[in-house]
């Protein structure tokens, strides 16, 4: 399994998205696009079973309450954060965003440096002009410095898509034991 975390203010177990999803990046490299699916699933109902529990006939089991939640699969199983933002205040962060990213490239990966400063202001006007289409998520911990994920609808207005700029994110490759 891979899963995609920030490459900025890290912060432990918190990723992005895994390569569970179809996922192609974009045809200059420079954003990562991450098709999602609407689900919805029980949560707080746990099997007796499978904890070792034996339910007696004898004794009605009160059990405990469950809820359905729906959303996109993306968003509930990495546990993404709802954010909001207007044209202003995404410009705003996007220029501080944009800048610690090329700082961060600028350490790790200099031959990134020159594509992404060359690529992301067309990204990131493709975006401003959607504006109005987007839902915007943050990772788990609600870093308003770290990446931010956009959240579309495709054509058929049923398939959800997430976009990410991919210099904004680190591969971690996890070992199943």
């Amino acid at each position: 399994l891979i899963v995609l975390k920030p490459i900025l203010f890290q912060i432990t177990l918190q990723f992005m998205f895994s390569d569970i999803y179809k996922i192609k990046e974009s045809e200059n490299g420079m954003m990562i696009e991450v098709e999602g699916k609407m689900i919805s699933r029980s949560e707080g109902d746990i099997d007796d079973a499978l904890i070792g529990g034996n339910a007696s006939a004898d004794v009605q089991d009160e059990g405990c309450d469950s809820t359905t939640v729906s959303g996109v699969d993306i968003v509930l199983n990495h546990k993404l954060q709802e954010t909001s933002y207007d044209k202003k205040s995404y410009t705003a962060y996007i220029k501080d965003y944009m800048k610690a990213v090329k700082a961060k490239l600028q350490e790790c990966a200099p031959d990134r440096v020159d594509p992404f400063m060359a690529n992301a202001p067309a990204e990131v006007k493709k975006i401003l002009g959607n504006i109005k289409n987007f839902q915007f998520f943050t990772g788990e911990s609600m870093n308003p410095d770290g990446i931010v994920g956009l959240l579309d609808f495709r054509e058929d207005g049923v398939t959800p898509y997430m976009l990410f700029f991919k210099d904004g994110l680190e591969i971690e490759k996890c070992v199943s034991l």
